[in-house]
């Protein structure tokens, strides 16, 4: 292999993305890149009633957030451009009148109850289900006749009369029959060109070297296989006919196929919650590839170096979010405490507890609040319920509600606490510690759990919440002695 490989990833834009998309995505382009080949993003948008405009942003927008930088494609062109089906549909047509008159395709008349017919018939008998191939043979006559019935014709692709074989990069050698790949329909009756056709003409015409693609897309292989030779015989494209690799089914709840209204598929979903995307790559990487040696935390790069087609597996991989979330902490500890402040900062902002831009006084907080939590989020979404505390005005800081320390013994421990760091000389953790200790487990004989719990309360709103002593340091004197004030019953 070398670097003329060129592999495409061509999703349409209907929804959201969802994982199962990005693998794909992530799989070609770290095959483009482990060879220093080319990884072309096309969009196939030839279904104008559900292709948005709206999805399509949303797509660019994807891939820039995970890092699968693209070397042709949308916004960045390229030789074979342009790289939006819904623009290519001039060459589309041509190339379909092309196929017709060479007699690689005609044009099929048969109605939807004729068609329903021919499968009815082909079930009772016991025989493969498909189209018959009527009207690959009519002569101009009987064309005539269909069109001055009034009825309109789809365009056939005329299937050569073989078995298929094709040694898949994934799955080694695959052999379909003959009887399971009947005439395909490539044009509608409208004129608008499917699937089937546009998908293996821009391959041509784009020179891509190696598919690698969802297994559900496994039995269209022949029919692709079949255009490409068509195609080169009428001098579309280089000749060639790509590789195939078939990468596995990722498998959701129940032991069913993962599919997009699963909460766990949505790309969204897991930028929304602060999953980071070199995180989400790495843990996608796993689903049916493996780099070796029990190796399961790599990045992007590291996963380029190694990857190897040959060691993708063709058995079903299962999505397990509570893996995919381990990930994601994993890779949180992993990064430098400025870099998480950074990324955290949109969360922030997302729920009004700092502005755009962060001040030079917040991010100084900000600064000091990482390392308390960094070993303990596992999403970066999770630092606003950690350390909003730290950010929230005043006037608006709360208690949770469920957190109620109106009671006796809570009302002692907030008072003691108020006593004791009312009268602190120095304001740090050490000395926040020294005095809290002497006034709440000397002083009112309590366990540590019991004693600091009504002061957490009190100053952060949580029962659950940074390391106490460093989150007064960093609230400091006057919000925290605020807070348990505020937090005495009268």
């Amino acid at each position: 292999m070398s670097s003329d490989i060129r592999v495409r990833f061509c999703p349409s834009p209907t929804g959201n993305p969802h994982v199962g998309m990005v693998r794909t995505a992530l799989f070609n382009w770290a095959f483009a890149r482990h060879h220093g080949g080319t990884f072309v993003f096309r969009i196939e948008d030839t279904d104008a009633e559900r292709d948005s405009e709206d999805s399509y942003i949303a797509l660019l927008d994807s891939l820039r957030w995970l890092g699968l930088d693209w070397d042709e494609g949308p916004e960045v062109g390229g030789p074979y451009g342009p790289y939006r089906q819904s623009e290519r549909m001039d060459i589309s047509a041509d190339v379909a009148r092309r196929l017709v008159e060479a007699g690689h395709a005609y044009p099929c008349y048969c109605t939807a109850g004729e068609l329903e017919a021919e499968r009815e018939a082909a079930r009772a008998a016991g025989r493969t289900q498909g189209y018959s191939g009527r009207c690959r043979h009519l002569t101009p006559d009987q064309r005539a006749a269909f069109e001055a019935e009034g009825r309109t014709s789809v365009t056939r692709f005329a299937m050569p009369e073989q078995d298929w074989t094709w040694d898949d990069l994934v799955r080694g050698e695959v052999t379909f029959g003959r009887e399971h790949v009947p005439d395909y329909v490539i044009v509608r009756a409208n004129g608008d060109p499917l699937y089937t056709l546009v998908n293996p003409v821009d391959d041509a015409l784009m020179r891509i070297t190696h598919v690698l693609r969802g297994e559900d897309l496994l039995s269209s292989t022949p029919r692709q296989l079949a255009m490409y030779q068509a195609l080169a015989a009428i001098g579309v494209g280089d000749g060639r006919t790509p590789r195939f690799g078939h990468l596995p089914y990722v498998m959701g709840q129940g032991n069913k196929k993962l599919s997009k209204r699963d909460p766990e598929s949505s790309l969204l979903m897991y930028r929304e919650n602060g999953y980071l995307p070199e995180a989400l790559l790495n843990y996608l990487a796993l689903l049916g590839w493996s780099m070796g040696e029990d190796r399961e935390f790599f990045s992007l790069p590291e996963m380029a170096e190694a990857f190897d087609v040959s060691r993708v597996s063709p058995n079903p991989a299962r999505f397990d979010l509570k893996k995919c979330t381990a990930i994601n902490g994993d890779w949180i500890r992993s990064l430098p405490a400025e870099e998480i402040g950074r990324r955290i900062v949109p969360f922030l902002e997302r729920d009004g507890l700092v502005q755009d831009p962060i001040s030079d006084s917040e991010w100084a907080v900000l600064m000091q609040a990482v390392p308390l939590v960094q070993e303990r989020m596992e999403t970066l979404g999770q630092a606003v319920g950690m350390l909003g505390f730290l950010f929230v005005a005043e006037p608006a800081f709360a208690i949770d509600p469920d957190q109620d320390i109106s009671d006796e013994q809570s009302q002692q421990v907030v008072v003691a606490a108020l006593d004791a760091l009312s009268v602190l000389d120095a304001w740090d953790a050490a000395s926040l510690q020294a005095a809290l200790r002497g006034a709440l487990i000397d002083g009112l004989g309590l366990k540590p759990k019991v004693a600091f719990g009504a002061v957490r309360i009190a100053v952060t709103g949580r029962r659950v919440s940074p390391p106490l002593f460093e989150s007064l340091e960093i609230l400091g004197r006057e919000r925290a002695v605020g807070r348990l004030t505020a937090a005495r019953r009268p």
